[in-house]
Protein backbone atom coordinates (compact mmCIF):
# COMPACT_ATOMS: atom_id res chain seq x y z
CA UNK A 1 0.00 0.00 0.00
CA UNK A 2 2.67 1.97 0.39
CA UNK A 3 4.68 1.72 -2.21
CA UNK A 4 1.66 1.57 -4.39
CA UNK A 5 1.12 5.35 -2.70
CA UNK A 6 4.87 6.35 -3.17
CA UNK A 7 4.47 5.15 -6.87
CA UNK A 8 1.29 6.92 -7.87
CA UNK A 9 2.86 10.66 -5.92
CA UNK A 10 6.11 9.92 -7.62
CA UNK A 11 3.99 10.17 -11.20
CA UNK A 12 1.84 12.46 -10.09
CA UNK A 13 4.49 15.06 -8.98
CA UNK A 14 6.30 14.58 -12.36
CA UNK A 15 3.39 15.16 -14.24
CA UNK A 16 2.59 18.05 -12.33
CA UNK A 17 6.17 19.53 -13.22
CA UNK A 18 6.00 18.95 -16.84
CA UNK A 19 2.83 20.14 -17.34
CA UNK A 20 3.60 23.94 -15.36
CA UNK A 21 6.71 23.54 -17.69
CA UNK A 22 4.80 22.97 -20.85
CA UNK A 23 2.08 26.16 -19.65
CA UNK A 24 5.08 28.55 -19.25
CA UNK A 25 7.01 27.72 -22.25
CA UNK A 26 3.37 28.00 -24.25
CA UNK A 27 3.24 31.15 -22.55
CA UNK A 28 6.46 32.15 -24.01
CA UNK A 29 5.64 30.98 -27.32
CA UNK A 30 2.14 32.77 -27.47
CA UNK A 31 3.19 36.02 -25.97
CA UNK A 32 6.86 36.30 -26.73
CA UNK A 33 7.17 34.96 -29.90
CA UNK A 34 9.54 32.57 -28.81
CA UNK A 35 10.62 29.29 -31.16
CA UNK A 36 8.77 26.11 -30.57
CA UNK A 37 12.45 24.91 -31.84
CA UNK A 38 13.83 26.10 -27.95
CA UNK A 39 10.11 25.88 -25.82
CA UNK A 40 9.92 21.85 -26.74
CA UNK A 41 13.57 21.45 -26.03
CA UNK A 42 12.85 22.82 -22.90
CA UNK A 43 10.47 20.75 -21.74
CA UNK A 44 12.85 17.94 -22.93
CA UNK A 45 15.12 18.35 -20.66
CA UNK A 46 12.51 19.22 -17.94
CA UNK A 47 11.07 15.60 -19.08
CA UNK A 48 14.72 13.87 -18.82
CA UNK A 49 15.86 15.90 -15.21
CA UNK A 50 12.95 15.88 -13.13
CA UNK A 51 12.91 12.08 -12.19
CA UNK A 52 16.32 12.52 -11.68
CA UNK A 53 15.43 14.16 -8.64
CA UNK A 54 11.84 13.14 -8.04
CA UNK A 55 12.81 9.15 -7.80
CA UNK A 56 14.96 10.14 -4.93
CA UNK A 57 12.66 12.32 -3.14
CA UNK A 58 9.92 10.31 -3.48
CA UNK A 59 11.46 6.33 -4.13
CA UNK A 60 9.39 3.08 -4.44
CA UNK A 61 10.38 -0.28 -4.53
CA UNK A 62 11.34 -0.63 -8.61
CA UNK A 63 9.91 -3.49 -10.63
CA UNK A 64 9.51 -4.06 -14.19
CA UNK A 65 5.58 -3.99 -13.41
CA UNK A 66 5.59 -0.67 -11.98
CA UNK A 67 8.17 1.08 -15.30
CA UNK A 68 5.91 -0.82 -17.42
CA UNK A 69 2.44 0.97 -15.86
CA UNK A 70 4.74 4.51 -16.17
CA UNK A 71 5.32 3.91 -19.74
CA UNK A 72 1.06 2.75 -20.13
CA UNK A 73 0.52 5.99 -17.95
CA UNK A 74 2.97 8.30 -20.19
CA UNK A 75 1.25 7.39 -23.45
CA UNK A 76 -2.15 7.63 -21.88
CA UNK A 77 -1.12 11.57 -20.35
CA UNK A 78 -1.09 12.69 -24.44
CA UNK A 79 -5.00 12.60 -24.16
CA UNK A 80 -5.66 15.81 -22.68
CA UNK A 81 -3.94 16.81 -26.32
CA UNK A 82 -6.54 15.61 -28.40
CA UNK A 83 -8.18 18.46 -30.17
CA UNK A 84 -11.69 18.25 -28.67
CA UNK A 85 -9.72 18.43 -25.38
CA UNK A 86 -7.56 21.50 -26.43
CA UNK A 87 -9.84 23.51 -28.10
CA UNK A 88 -12.23 23.97 -25.14
CA UNK A 89 -9.37 24.09 -22.19
CA UNK A 90 -7.59 27.20 -23.32
CA UNK A 91 -4.77 26.41 -20.48
CA UNK A 92 -4.27 22.90 -22.25
CA UNK A 93 -4.28 24.41 -25.42
CA UNK A 94 -1.40 27.00 -24.36
CA UNK A 95 0.43 23.76 -23.17
CA UNK A 96 -0.27 22.52 -26.33
CA UNK A 97 1.75 25.76 -28.29
CA UNK A 98 4.96 24.60 -26.20
CA UNK A 99 5.84 21.92 -28.70
CA UNK A 100 3.92 22.10 -31.85
CA UNK A 101 5.76 23.29 -34.37
CA UNK A 102 4.40 24.93 -37.39
CA UNK A 103 5.91 22.26 -39.51
CA UNK A 104 4.92 19.59 -37.95
CA UNK A 105 0.86 20.57 -38.00
CA UNK A 106 -1.02 18.69 -38.61
CA UNK A 107 0.62 15.86 -37.72
CA UNK A 108 1.86 16.97 -34.14
CA UNK A 109 0.06 15.17 -31.43
CA UNK A 110 0.23 11.54 -33.81
CA UNK A 111 4.53 11.81 -34.09
CA UNK A 112 4.69 12.83 -30.51
CA UNK A 113 2.53 9.81 -29.37
CA UNK A 114 3.61 7.15 -31.75
CA UNK A 115 7.40 8.07 -31.44
CA UNK A 116 6.60 7.32 -27.29
CA UNK A 117 5.03 4.29 -27.68
CA UNK A 118 7.62 2.92 -30.35
CA UNK A 119 10.63 4.37 -27.63
CA UNK A 120 8.86 2.00 -24.74
CA UNK A 121 8.30 -0.98 -27.46
CA UNK A 122 12.07 -0.77 -27.76
CA UNK A 123 13.42 0.46 -24.36
CA UNK A 124 10.84 -2.95 -22.20
CA UNK A 125 12.08 -5.70 -24.07
CA UNK A 126 15.83 -4.25 -23.83
CA UNK A 127 15.38 -3.80 -19.74
CA UNK A 128 15.16 -7.72 -19.94
CA UNK A 129 17.30 -8.76 -22.45
CA UNK A 130 20.20 -6.66 -20.10
CA UNK A 131 18.76 -8.09 -17.35
CA UNK A 132 18.64 -11.71 -18.37
CA UNK A 133 22.73 -10.99 -19.50
CA UNK A 134 23.40 -9.06 -16.44
CA UNK A 135 24.25 -5.78 -18.23
CA UNK A 136 21.71 -3.28 -16.71
CA UNK A 137 24.64 -1.05 -15.22
CA UNK A 138 24.52 -0.39 -19.31
CA UNK A 139 20.78 0.44 -19.72
CA UNK A 140 21.13 4.12 -18.67
CA UNK A 141 23.39 4.86 -21.36
CA UNK A 142 21.45 4.97 -24.81
CA UNK A 143 18.77 7.24 -22.73
CA UNK A 144 21.97 9.54 -21.79
CA UNK A 145 22.85 10.02 -25.26
CA UNK A 146 19.56 10.35 -26.62
CA UNK A 147 18.36 13.05 -23.68
CA UNK A 148 20.83 15.05 -23.83
CA UNK A 149 22.30 14.30 -27.11
CA UNK A 150 18.73 15.02 -28.96
CA UNK A 151 17.90 17.30 -26.90
CA UNK A 152 20.99 19.85 -27.93
CA UNK A 153 20.78 18.94 -31.04
CA UNK A 154 18.06 20.68 -32.18
CA UNK A 155 18.81 24.22 -30.67
CA UNK A 156 22.29 23.90 -32.04
CA UNK A 157 21.14 23.27 -35.02
CA UNK A 158 18.56 25.74 -35.38
CA UNK A 159 21.22 28.58 -33.85
CA UNK A 160 24.10 27.46 -35.44
CA UNK A 161 23.40 24.85 -38.37
CA UNK A 162 25.11 26.24 -41.59
CA UNK A 163 25.66 22.47 -42.97
CA UNK A 164 21.60 21.20 -43.94
CA UNK A 165 20.74 17.96 -45.23
CA UNK A 166 16.90 16.68 -45.26
CA UNK A 167 14.81 13.58 -43.97
CA UNK A 168 11.75 12.19 -44.44
CA UNK A 169 8.69 11.76 -42.17
CA UNK A 170 5.88 9.29 -41.14
CA UNK A 171 2.67 10.06 -42.52
CA UNK A 172 3.66 12.54 -45.48
CA UNK A 173 6.07 13.26 -48.66
CA UNK A 174 6.80 16.70 -46.89
CA UNK A 175 10.91 16.64 -46.36
CA UNK A 176 12.50 18.27 -42.95
CA UNK A 177 15.52 19.38 -42.80
CA UNK A 178 18.18 18.48 -40.34
CA UNK A 179 21.96 20.04 -39.78
CA UNK A 180 25.33 18.52 -39.34
CA UNK A 181 25.73 20.74 -36.74
CA UNK A 182 22.87 19.39 -34.74
CA UNK A 183 23.54 16.11 -35.81
CA UNK A 184 27.02 16.34 -34.17
CA UNK A 185 25.60 16.88 -30.69
CA UNK A 186 24.88 13.60 -30.78
CA UNK A 187 28.21 12.31 -31.72
CA UNK A 188 30.28 14.27 -28.95
CA UNK A 189 27.31 13.51 -26.37
CA UNK A 190 28.12 9.39 -27.00
CA UNK A 191 31.84 10.13 -26.40
CA UNK A 192 31.41 12.17 -22.95
CA UNK A 193 28.97 9.32 -21.81
CA UNK A 194 31.01 6.58 -22.65
CA UNK A 195 33.72 8.03 -21.16
CA UNK A 196 32.01 9.01 -17.72
CA UNK A 197 30.81 5.78 -17.79
CA UNK A 198 34.08 4.02 -18.67
CA UNK A 199 34.14 2.60 -15.46
CA UNK A 200 31.61 -0.16 -16.52
CA UNK A 201 33.48 -1.54 -19.72
CA UNK A 202 36.46 -3.51 -19.96
CA UNK A 203 39.39 -2.38 -22.05
CA UNK A 204 38.52 -3.79 -25.10
CA UNK A 205 34.95 -2.93 -24.59
CA UNK A 206 35.66 0.70 -24.11
CA UNK A 207 37.68 0.77 -26.97
CA UNK A 208 34.83 -0.94 -29.00
CA UNK A 209 32.30 1.49 -27.79
CA UNK A 210 34.00 4.48 -28.35
CA UNK A 211 34.81 3.36 -32.13
CA UNK A 212 31.39 1.81 -32.87
CA UNK A 213 28.38 3.89 -30.54
CA UNK A 214 29.03 7.54 -31.68
CA UNK A 215 29.12 7.08 -35.51
CA UNK A 216 26.33 4.71 -34.70
CA UNK A 217 24.32 6.87 -32.81
CA UNK A 218 24.92 9.88 -35.19
CA UNK A 219 23.78 8.06 -38.17
CA UNK A 220 20.64 6.31 -36.09
CA UNK A 221 19.31 10.10 -35.70
CA UNK A 222 20.20 11.26 -39.08
CA UNK A 223 17.84 8.79 -41.01
CA UNK A 224 15.58 8.17 -38.83
CA UNK A 225 12.53 10.34 -39.39
CA UNK A 226 11.72 13.60 -38.42
CA UNK A 227 10.17 13.89 -34.53
CA UNK A 228 10.66 9.86 -34.69
CA UNK A 229 14.32 9.44 -33.21
CA UNK A 230 14.49 7.83 -30.14
CA UNK A 231 13.18 4.18 -31.22
CA UNK A 232 16.06 4.32 -33.48
CA UNK A 233 18.41 5.65 -31.21
CA UNK A 234 17.17 3.08 -28.55
CA UNK A 235 17.20 0.48 -30.96
CA UNK A 236 20.72 1.14 -32.53
CA UNK A 237 22.71 1.78 -29.22
CA UNK A 238 21.03 -1.27 -27.01
CA UNK A 239 22.32 -3.61 -30.10
CA UNK A 240 25.44 -2.04 -30.29
CA UNK A 241 26.24 -2.39 -26.59
CA UNK A 242 24.65 -5.80 -26.51
CA UNK A 243 27.17 -7.05 -29.17
CA UNK A 244 30.50 -5.06 -27.29
CA UNK A 245 29.22 -6.68 -24.20
CA UNK A 246 30.41 -10.34 -25.58
CA UNK A 247 34.14 -8.85 -25.88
Amino acid sequence: MVYSFMFLSNQLIKAIVLYSTQYCTGLLVKHKGMKVNYSRKINHFILFLVPVYVDRGFAYEESFGLFALGALLAVLSLAIYLEPVRKKVSLISTMFLSFDRPEDRPHTLLWLSTQLVAGYLVLLPMIVLFYYYDLLHWIFLPILINGIGDGLAEPVGVRFGKHRYQTHALFTRKKYVRTLEGSACIFFTSLIVLAFFHAHFTPGQLVAAMIVIPPLMTLAEAFSPHTWDTPFLFLAGYLALFAISFI
